[in-house]
């Protein structure tokens, strides 16, 4: 690495280096010059022509030079779509909120195409009435919004024993991260009135899957929600329209979709889904469970394998996100030179408990290869590990909770690829 690569300039040095020459941004960048640019000196066909008017798209969609943003599954993780996953173009995303069309999908069953009009929410078990909610019912209890990062276990699970998936959509994209409105469950269970012995609770979807999970009393008791709208709309139908349980902090599993209905119990139930699945199996053959909550995380999306530099030498911004589900993100390292120097990244955005954090790191990039990582720190002083200190604990048979320190090897034409590095 040359002098200054890492060096984080001032804004008023980072402007200067930006505008030297006459405003363009530095030697070799792309940035158009208005001599002799056609595209900027002759018109073009939006300036000439009137465009559609208010009501030719009722329910607005993204561009179509953005058709290239979209979710994206990985064909042979799976042996059938109907049982699998897709994935978050997190690498085309900025801030913190995903918007709806792009939140990853998981499912066990297929999308479950709901009638909310017969739709029902059961409470039954150790509780003083069973009762039956439509969503009429539901409607009419006090409700909360709350911006959560939801996360599937098995986000990062290919990883485990080397570099697999070429692409941070691919790598870390099984996670999203949006504003739930929803009811606390707290509220729908003392309407049923939970008795003294009921200490877990067994949640079950409506789906072919028939997904279940158990839940102990205190988280259900805690922060759950049951959310019928994320971003201000209604559930999208493979997110589980038109109500789900929202488990914040906790692996994206326990959040149950089509949630239609809640057992009380006075143990856990160790169905398919906590048993034979979502625990974490060990060196010596042992699985560890109950290992619910999503630690500390972090990854760089720009630039990484779908997103390289193009621009060239010169004033370069680094991106990414972090999450934990123990709390907020105060500080996020980055490293140029695969660890050898950190620096501080600039936070951005607003930060919430259990929710996505960006953060951004400027620089000035020299053409020469680098090792991109980022390291989270949350707010319990919880500090991301690297993959070696994961294996040194669990070894490498483990699908689920990897949450190691991501490589990016950017070479010194600006692309990226997947790397570890010891």
């Amino acid at each position: 690495m040359v002098e200054n690569i890492g060096m984080k300039p001032s804004r008023r040095g980072f402007l200067r280096t930006a505008l030297a020459g006459g405003g363009a941004l530095a030697v070799g960048s792309t940035a158009a010059r208005a001599e002799g640019d056609p595209v900027i000196l002759e018109p073009r066909p939006w300036n000439q022509f009137l465009g559609e008017g208010v009501d030719a798209r009722p329910y607005g969609f993204p561009s179509e030079h953005e058709a290239h943003v979209r979710r994206q599954d990985v064909p042979w993780l799976t042996a059938d779509p109907i049982s699998s996953v897709n994935f978050t173009p997190l690498h085309e995303l900025d801030g913190i909120i995903t918007p709806n069309g792009l939140c990853f999908e998981r499912h066990h069953g297929g999308i479950a195409e709901v009638d909310p009009a017969e739709h029902r929410l059961m409470i039954n078990g150790l509780v003083d009435r069973q009762i039956v909610l439509t969503m009429q019912d539901l409607m009419r209890f006090p409700r909360e919004n709350h911006v959560y990062f939801l996360e599937c276990a098995a986000n990062t699970g290919m990883e485990w024993a080397g570099s697999q998936l070429n692409g941070c959509q691919f790598t870390h994209g099984m996670i999203h991260n949006v504003m739930y409105t929803g009811i606390p469950l707290r509220l729908i269970l003392a309407e049923a009135g939970v008795k003294p012995s009921g200490s877990w609770i067994l949640v079950e979807g409506a789906d072919a899957s028939g997904m279940t999970r158990s839940i102990p009393m205190e988280k259900a008791l805690d922060d759950c929600l049951v959310a019928f709208k994320m971003n201000g709309e209604a559930l999208r139908p493979e997110q589980g329209y038109p109500v789900r349980l929202v488990v914040p902090g906790w692996e994206g599993n326990m959040w149950i979709k089509w949630l239609r209905r809640i057992e009380v119990g006075d143990q856990p139930w160790h169905h398919r889904e906590e048993t034979s699945k979502y625990t974490d199996l060990l060196a010596d053959g042992r699985a560890r469970r109950f290992t619910w909550e999503m630690d500390a995380k972090s990854v760089i999306t720009n630039p990484s394998p779908q997103a390289p530099i193009t621009h060239g030498p010169g004033p370069t911004v680094l991106t990414g996100v972090a999450w934990s589900g123990r709390g907020t993100i105060p500080r996020v390292d980055v490293t140029l030179d695969g660890g050898i120097n950190w620096h501080d990244a600039r936070m951005s955005g607003p930060s919430f408990n259990k929710s996505m954090h960006r953060f951004y790191f400027e620089f000035n990039w020299d053409g020469q290869p680098m090792l991109l990582q980022s390291r989270a720190h949350d707010s319990t002083g919880y500090v991301q590990p690297t993959k070696n200190q994961l294996r040194e604990i669990r070894g490498e048979n483990s699908i689920y909770h990897n949450n190691g320190i991501q490589t990016w090897a950017v070479d010194k034409d600006g692309r990226a690829e997947n790397v570890e590095i010891s």
